[in-house]
């Protein structure tokens, strides 16, 4: 309890006891006086005591969070800095959203493998097995990478992230993924895509320095384009879903905050990524499920009665074209939120420039696996998927340095390898 709690609200009236008085006109106003000045200390005491004391609505001293589902706790600061602390002076600080996710995953070893400094960051939703999460978690671990549990969204614990380690860059690929769960959870798009995207540039505009920010953006901006390949100089503003949408206003947003606040900002538009470690919402990791457990996989075929296709990237491939984007990225122009000069906004495609039908794939995995697929072929709906993508990724080549070296039946052999090693112990699960 505090010794506030012992004062009144409202100090009490002076009543002077009435069987003692003075006659004379000196004592009366003497009396007076000493009301008035008694009456005028105790309400400058009371004041002066609601000042020096704490209010009971003042919030505590802030510690390091784990995100806006937990109670603020303290985090290990030493841990912290050991994970993003780089091997060299010449080596890079990285903050890396999504760590636990199927991309970041991948390149929040590779950073740290090169001697880079690296802190993750993820919320570990439900969108799919949080156990698989957990499991690159501790692979990571392992690696000596740290993995603050929080989201995006809370704007207070990014804060105190930044506060605590000066990041040269932020590989942002925390986001709400997938096409059709956009139909049932349109809301959670707009939380992480937008919104979340909003507080972390936010926080990064203020900081000194400013990190160079690189983002996941998507293929799927090219939406209902029929124009091939697509080329980063194509429209973008014809969606076909909400996921879509989202983000393409995450590249007007980046391009918003870079020509106000001097951001240094790298979108990657990803290619339908593929891989070890992949999210089982992809079709290529449910068709290999489903195959060998032998239920029936639904293809979907275009209104001509073509297969749908997709640019299907291998994980590696793009894990090194998102450090070429880093490794290329300029520094930011700005310092505490005022910019002092134009500063560096690119966009590139990564992909693998070769589209393959999707009836294609699931002969590959009938092959690898060594099982005949149940296949069902009905037409694509209207779920916001779209009938073929196809990257043209000369932009990337010339600026990144990229170059895709794999394959799908060589990357599908390698997911297959640490599916079975990762779910029936035939193996050890290995990149």
């Amino acid at each position: 309890m505090s010794h506030l709690d012992n004062i009144p609200s409202t100090p009490g009236k002076y009543k002077p006891d009435k069987s003692f008085r003075f006659h004379s006109s000196t004592a009366s106003s003497l009396s007076k006086l000493t009301l008035y000045s008694t009456l005028f200390l105790s309400l400058l005491l009371i004041l002066l005591l609601l000042l020096s004391t704490p209010s009971s609505t003042t919030s505590p001293r802030r510690h390091l969070s784990t995100g806006t589902h937990h109670s603020p706790v303290s985090l290990p600061h030493k841990l912290i800095h050991k994970s993003a602390r780089p091997r060299s002076t010449a080596g890079h600080t990285v903050l890396v959203t999504g760590a636990a996710g199927f991309v970041g995953t991948h390149v929040s070893l590779a950073l740290k493998r090169r001697g880079d400094g690296v802190l993750g960051l993820d919320n570990f939703n439900q969108y799919y097995d949080p156990a698989l999460k957990r499991a690159r978690q501790k692979f990571l671990e392992k690696a000596g990478i740290f993995i603050v549990e929080g989201d995006i969204n809370d704007k207070d614990l990014l804060q105190q992230l930044f506060d605590a380690v000066l990041f040269t860059h932020v590989m942002h690929l925390a986001a709400q993924a997938g096409v059709r769960y956009a139909m049932q959870n349109p809301g959670s798009y707009i939380h992480s895509n937008i919104a979340g995207f909003v507080k972390l540039l936010e926080v990064s505009k203020s900081a000194r320095p400013q990190p160079a920010i690189i983002w996941a953006s998507s293929s799927s901006v090219y939406g209902l384009n029929s124009k091939v390949p697509f080329s980063e100089k194509d429209r973008t503003d014809q969606p076909a879903s909400l996921y879509a949408a989202t983000k393409k206003a995450g590249e007007e947003i980046a391009h918003t905050y870079n020509h106000i606040y001097g951001l240094s900002i790298t979108g990657l538009r990803f290619f339908t990524v593929y891989g070890p470690w992949g999210r089982p919402d992809m079709a290529y990791f449910f068709f290999t499920r489903d195959i060998m457990k032998g239920k029936t996989i639904t293809l979907y075929e275009s209104p001509d009665k073509g297969s749908v296709a997709r640019d299907f990237t291998y994980i590696d491939d793009v894990v090194k074209g998102c450090l070429g984007a880093l490794d290329t990225a300029k520094k930011s122009t700005g310092s505490g939120g005022k910019k002092r000069g134009p500063a560096q906004f690119r966009i590139f495609n990564l992909g693998n420039t070769s589209p393959v039908p999707v009836s294609r794939l699931v002969s590959i995995l009938e092959k690898i696996l060594k099982v005949k697929a149940k296949k069902k072929v009905v037409p694509l709906p209207r779920n916001g998927d779209v009938e073929f993508t196809h990257a043209n990724i000369s932009l990337a080549v010339r600026e990144l340095g990229y170059k895709p070296t794999t394959d799908l039946e060589a990357g599908l052999k390698k997911f297959v390898r640490w599916y079975l090693g990762f779910y029936l112990g035939s193996k050890k699960s290995s990149w």
